[in-house]
């Protein structure tokens, strides 16, 4: 089907992305690998590797099956936090991947600089508009804003909220993709208007064919709804807890259960504040791909964003595409 309102919207987006659509699949650790990035950028999409926490020798064996199966482009998603960062870019570099999408937190210095060097576009999160110019000033080439209705690691402030702030400011200068909490044409077509190039989305790719997450995973985010999707609670502010947005289950409740008994050890003075944060980290780290991978969906985490509700079944990466941009196309029409 022809879309020439959006086509002519996410102009700017699909110039920056070299996709035939502006719209992002978020990088979902465990989840956006080679099977589902190739799919949603052969679908004509921009499908980006979740790097997480793997090896250079991982994400370089990562990337090259991506090459293998992907017809169109797609990007890399780094953690800024990274031990090995500088040499994931260099792996980035040798593929010659065209875009990098840095997140979870400030990026370290000279970081940018060694992406724009190897020929790549940059991208970064800002959590707000003080960020999203500061990321401007030092030469990065594109946004993503990300309300806090999004699945995995979340900000405080809602997506619409982020939009009317960031896009009048700063949309005139560089790209911006919206993100968190979109699940239909009719808020992609919101944000078009309000000048984003593009959007980015995750929970909703979840239970797409190719997306390898368990069965049992897909389920979980069949049978979700809204107020399923909660962020974690921080019990102590020494233990340092970046929100996650998930679905509700035990593994939820073992997670504050075992901050409190971090927190008594650490009163007790059986513990130092390093071994405490070590505690929280190693509880929480294999979490993710027990849930994704193991299909344990009780004690594992089921990072979603609170779109979920609008994932009511599975379907092919290119009919979750087309589906948006006919919503798009008709919302934009009206």
């Amino acid at each position: 089907m022809n879309h020439p309102l959006t086509a002519a919207a996410m102009a700017r987006g699909t110039a920056f992305l070299g996709s035939e659509t502006a719209i992002l699949c978020g990088a979902m650790s465990w989840v956006s690998e080679r099977n589902l990035v190739s799919a949603i950028s052969n679908a004509g999409g921009f499908g980006v590797i979740a790097c997480g926490a793997m090896t250079p020798e991982l994400l370089d064996a990562e990337i090259a099956a991506t090459k293998a199966l992907a017809t169109k482009p797609f990007g890399v998603n780094l953690i800024t936090m990274h031990p090995q960062l500088m040499e994931l870019i260099a792996v980035c570099a040798k593929h010659q991947v065209g875009h990098v999408v840095l997140a979870g937190g400030l990026p370290p210095k000279g970081s940018i600089e060694a992406i724009k060097e190897m020929g790549a576009k940059v991208v970064c999160f800002a959590p707000a508009l003080t960020l999203a110019k500061k990321f401007i000033r030092s030469g990065v080439d594109a946004l993503v804003i990300e309300g806090m209705e999004a699945g995995g690691h979340i900000g405080p402030v809602a997506t619409s909220v982020l939009a009317q702030e960031i896009l009048p400011e700063v949309a005139h200068e560089v790209p911006v993709f919206v993100a968190g909490g979109i699940g239909r044409g009719s808020a992609i077509a919101a944000y078009l208007e309000m000048g984003a190039a593009g959007v980015q989305l995750g929970t909703r790719f979840v239970c797409a064919h190719e997306s390898i997450a368990h069965p049992a995973f897909k389920k979980a985010f069949l049978r979700g709804n809204a107020r399923d999707a909660v962020a974690s609670v921080q019990v102590d502010p020494r233990l340092p807890v970046i929100p996650v947005r998930a679905l509700k289950n035990k593994g939820t409740e073992e997670f504050t259960a075992k901050q409190r008994e971090v927190a008594a050890l650490l009163d007790a003075g059986g513990i130092d504040m390093a071994e405490a944060q070590l505690q929280i980290e190693h509880f929480w780290a294999g979490a993710l791909r027990r849930a994704v991978i193991d299909g344990d969906v009780e004690n594992g985490s089921l990072m979603a964003g609170q779109s979920v509700g609008m994932v009511t079944r599975e379907e092919s990466a290119a009919e979750i595409i087309a589906a948006l941009m006919d919503e798009t196309e008709a919302a934009l029409a009206r």
